[in-house]
């Protein structure tokens, strides 16, 4: 089965490179949680301190990526307390 096509909302095409931007729709941004907070998750080396902390994304506009990191850090942790959370609509902080 394929992937159904995006809603394009907005495009610019940048006639010298030849690039496209285009904003999707979106139902909204999937995020991982941990014991119902949000989280950040950063990996890093005991050994060695370079190139040092790498932060991993926690939040994706795809579903699956977020249910898929949910499923194996609760299987890295031996837990159930990674969950997945749907953000909406939300305060605008930029521009005020």
């Amino acid at each position: 089965m394929s992937r159904p096509k995006p809603t394009i909302l907005l495009e610019k095409v940048d006639k010298d490179t030849y690039k496209v931007e285009q904003i999707l729709a979106s139902s909204g941004i999937w995020s991982v949680f941990y014991k119902n907070r949000p989280i950040n998750l950063k990996s890093c080396n005991l050994l060695v301190n370079y190139p040092g902390p790498k932060y991993k994304k926690v939040s994706f506009s795809n579903g699956g990526h977020a249910i898929r990191l949910a499923k194996k850090l609760n299987k890295k942790f031996n837990c159930d307390d990674f969950t997945v959370v749907l953000l909406g609509e939300g305060e605008t902080v930029y521009p005020k």
